[in-house]
């Protein structure tokens, strides 16, 4: 359907002009009726301001109507543990002020497992299947809540999913020995299972997941009255032997609501190259039109309708205990609202293929370091912010007693490992004291930065130690199951001489990551020739 079309006909009928930023408002907060729930429901033109980029990144958009039937709507929404993995990953320190990042997995849920999410989804033989997550982006909010980044991994990316236990049974779902598809993590005991993935995988630390699944974002997508897409030709999202979303839209910007709004963000075959990154693609550009949309007009003028997409949309959601009322969910909100759009850049998670499927690249890497260090991806941090290196809480063994490997990872594509280099770095810990270092020489390694490794948060403050004596970066202790003690990887940066200079760090993103800033309202999807009309 065409912009006017929309626009005109649909979007503007129960829909209002909301004030501005500075303007005023008479809506006022608490429950219908006040406590004893008599009288008329309260004004809902605050509440329904739910912040746009909530809305946006969760495709949902249900906290605004938090107050409306509070109770009833907090009993609607799921909950599940937030991380079933066994690995930890330690909290960032906290800025000069105080404040600390937030970091909350998004997940798209393709379960079958109601007759509308059938309907939506389509696959009637997998109604009752494992539902996969076939949408996956880490939201990481600034400290000081200036900047949002958005990373998204292809649901086709090659991971290790790590042991998972699901708290309800006490089933253990054991680690993958070779790598799977991300996607298959959520079967593995719940959404849970899929934050310690990306734990794993990142070594960011997550604090909440939200999970919807079909239906919900079809409700959600009518809450705004539909939003604005463009493509660069008329597109119908559907192969000759019938597989595809069904997406049919004229060339130009379309305002797309409900079912429809469900196909762009599950439509790969007709966009670009019809590979899941297209449609990752696809999706960023829903939901930054998302959010201006939002903050230029967000208002629902008829109650009964906000009550339905509120119950429709809470009993779409599953949230880890941190996230289980609409109060929490709309004090997140709060916060996601204080970063303007200019300041969201979403990306991609870069990758390379491995045949049909995916695997994350060294850029991939640098993404993930830009977020654990809280550094800003549109490159705009005040004063060049770096983050602080955090020491370990858990303190150091006598030099004497850390016993550590060092292994000779100084071998490249182009080069090979520089002669003995693991003898060379063990025998310099040796001088200092550290009398149970020892080199490695059973295997050949390749690291493009030289890194001390530890397995567990009861060496941390070892590994520290060891890399603090050889003057390494605390931002090169990395902690890891490939290890099963401290381990230093002597790599390519260190090639030669006793004393290692850290190589300057780039805090740019990658190109690779196709970054895609949240005020940019001209992007417009590539159409596959094959697929228009």
């Amino acid at each position: 359907m065409t912009q006017s079309g929309v626009r005109e006909n649909e979007t503007r009928q129960g829909v209002r002009r909301e004030p501005g930023p500075g303007e005023t408002t008479s809506a006022t907060g608490g429950t219908p009726g006040g406590p004893s729930g008599e009288g008329r429901p309260r004004r809902t033109r605050r509440l329904l301001r739910w912040s746009a980029a909530v809305l946006a990144l969760l495709i949902l958009g249900t906290a605004g109507a938090g107050y409306l039937y509070y109770r009833h709507l907090n009993g609607n929404i799921k909950k599940d543990a937030l991380n079933l993995g066994d690995n930890k990953v330690a909290a960032p320190t906290p800025n000069a002020a105080g404040q600390t990042p937030l970091n909350i997995l998004l997940i798209g849920s393709d379960a079958r497992d109601s007759k509308e999410n059938q309907k939506l989804g389509g696959a009637r033989e997998t109604f009752g299947a494992a539902p996969l997550a076939d949408v996956q982006m880490l939201l990481h909010l600034s400290a000081d809540r200036t900047n949002m980044s958005v990373i998204s991994m292809p649901r086709d990316t090659l991971v290790k999913i790590p042991k998972c236990t699901d708290p309800d049974d006490g089933k253990v779902y054991p680690g993958t020995q070779g790598r799977t598809m991300t996607n298959q993590s959520l079967g593995n005991g719940g959404p849970g299972c899929t934050v310690a993935t990306w734990q794993e995988l990142t070594g960011i630390h997550i604090d909440h997941f939200i999970m919807v699944d079909f239906a919900g974002v079809v409700s959600m997508a009518d809450a705004v009255g539909g939003v604005p897409v463009c493509v660069d030709a008329n597109i119908h999202s559907r192969t000759s032997d019938g597989k595809g979303s069904g997406l049919k839209l004229e060339k130009g910007t379309s305002y797309i609501q409900g079912e429809q709004a469900l196909q762009w963000l599950r439509t790969r075959y007709g966009f670009e190259d019809g590979s899941d990154l297209a449609r990752a693609k696809a999706q960023h550009m829903y939901m930054n039109a998302m959010v201006r949309q939002l903050r230029e007009n967000a208002t629902l003028s008829s109650p009964n309708k906000l009550r339905r997409l509120a119950e429709e949309a809470t009993r779409a959601l599953t949230v880890d205990p941190g996230l289980d009322t609409v109060k929490k969910l709309y004090d997140l909100s709060d916060e996601l609202r204080k970063v303007e759009p200019e300041r969201i850049t979403m990306t991609t998670m870069p990758n390379r293929y491995v045949g049909a499927r995916v695997e994350p690249t060294e850029d991939a890497e640098q993404l993930f370091r830009l977020v654990r260090e809280d550094i800003a991806l549109d490159g705009k941090d005040k004063d060049g912010k770096k983050a602080a290196e955090k020491a370990s809480a858990d303190p150091a063994a006598a030099d004497g007693e850390i016993p550590v490997q060092v292994r000779n990872g100084t071998r490249t594509d182009t080069r090979a490992a520089a002669h003995g280099r693991a003898s060379t770095v063990a025998g310099l810990l040796t001088e200092q004291g550290f009398a149970q270092a020892v080199a490695d020489t059973t295997g050949s390694w390749s690291e493009e930065r030289t890194v001390v490794r530890y397995p567990s948060a009861d060496l941390e403050g070892d590994a520290q130690r060891i890399a603090k004596a050889l003057g390494i970066p605390l931002g090169s202790v990395k902690r890891s199951t490939d290890v099963s003690g401290v381990t230093l990887v002597v790599g390519a940066d260190w090639r030669e001489g006793t004393a290692y200079k850290a190589p300057k760090r780039n805090n740019k993103t990658p190109k690779s990551a196709q970054a895609l800033n949240g005020a940019d309202d001209k992007a417009c999807m590539h159409v596959n020739p094959d697929f228009t009309w």
